[in-house]
Formats: structure tokens, sequence, C-alpha cells
């Protein structure tokens, strides 16, 4: 599993105990991607760029899961979940992690970082990146409705192929100047051309 972490560059002081946390609770075997945004960085993103940078990671295959946030997280979960193949939810909680985890088997989680997820609630943030991986995803719950669950989570997916456009043609749509600020991203973009699916990383040219 390859999972990549990215925030919105007004949580950058975050994204070390983010990925701190991902990195610690991760499933054994799998790959954690930090794609910032950091403290470091000059180049400032907003949580409309980071979901279209989520978008692009997800539907180019570059990573399996994304883990992501900003003030709210409210905000970036909705934002997410109105990009081509996305399916975000919102973990405010250990308790929203693992049912969004177990019932919905989503792609990507959005953190409230601007809330309880201050430096004094890195705990919090912490049980909530453990309840998350602490079993695999889509197995349903409660276990007595498991097989009921797991056949809605698909029928969730399904509804959303029919009802939204592939990413190469979104991208095509797309206000060039929002294009070109992702660009800009270069971690994401070098993963993207390295491991990406070919349709999408030639969008990145």
């Amino acid at each position: 599993m390859r999972i990549g972490v990215i925030q919105a560059s007004s949580q950058a002081t975050k994204n070390q105990i983010i990925y701190d946390a991902v990195l610690k609770y991760a499933p054994k075997k799998s790959e954690v991607i930090n794609f910032g945004c950091t403290i470091e960085e000059n180049e400032k993103y907003s949580y409309i760029e980071i979901s279209i940078l989520v978008g692009i990671l997800l539907a180019s295959r570059t990573v399996d899961f994304v883990v992501t946030g900003c003030s709210s997280g409210q905000g970036m979960m909705l934002a997410c979940n109105s990009m081509p193949d996305v399916i975000c939810g919102y973990a405010p909680t250990p308790n929203d992690a693992y049912l969004f985890a177990q019932i919905n088997n989503g792609n990507a989680i959005s953190l409230p970082l601007g809330e309880d997820y201050t430096w004094s609630g890195t705990e919090n943030l912490e049980r909530t990146i453990e309840a998350l991986f602490s079993e695999p995803f889509g197995q349903g719950y409660p276990k007595s409705e498991a097989e009921r669950k797991v056949r809605d989570a698909e029928k969730l997916k399904e509804i959303r192929r029919i009802g939204q456009v592939q990413f190469e043609e979104f991208a095509n749509v797309l206000d060039i100047s929002l294009f070109e600020s992702i660009k800009r991203k270069q971690n994401v973009i070098q993963n993207v051309k390295a491991y990406g699916k070919k349709e999408i990383a030639d969008l990145m040219k």
C-alpha cells in the first residue's frame, strides 16, 4: 500500500506530526510518502489546490490512499469529493476514522487540523490514525451487517463512477491558472510521472 500525506499550507506546522503518525500506524510493508505542505516550502497551496493534487495522486494510481486535511477538515473533504475517483471521509475522532475505513472503504481521509488537532492534541491525532489503519479496509461494520455494508460501499463507488467524468476529461477543462499552480508542486508531479498511469502523467507535461 502506498500512502500519501499532503495537507493545506495553512496547516504546514502539523505536517510532521501527521506524517509521523501515519508512518507509525500504516499497515506493514506500506510506503508512506510525505508530499507536504511543510513550513520550509515557499509556495503556498489552498485546500482547493491540494484537493486537485489529491485527485491526481489517486486517479493516476500513484498512491492508494491519502491522509489530508485543512483547518476545519470539512472544506478539504468536500473539495476532494469533487474530484473524479476520490472518496474522502472526514475524521474528527478515532471512531469516525475506523467506521469510514470499515464501512465506506474510501481512498482519502480529511482531518480537522485547526481544531482539536493542535499541538496539545497530538494524542487524538495519533489515535485517529491508529484507528484508521487498525484493520484491513472494507470489512463492513457492524460485523452482523458486514455483507450488506460491503455491497453498499461498492454501489456508492459505482454510482460515483457513473456520475463523474474521468480525470483526464476533468483536467482538460480545469482553469489554467489552477493547473499551472498545482504543477509547481514538484514532489507530487515527479511521483505521478514515475509511478502513475501514463495518461495522467502525460497531462503533467
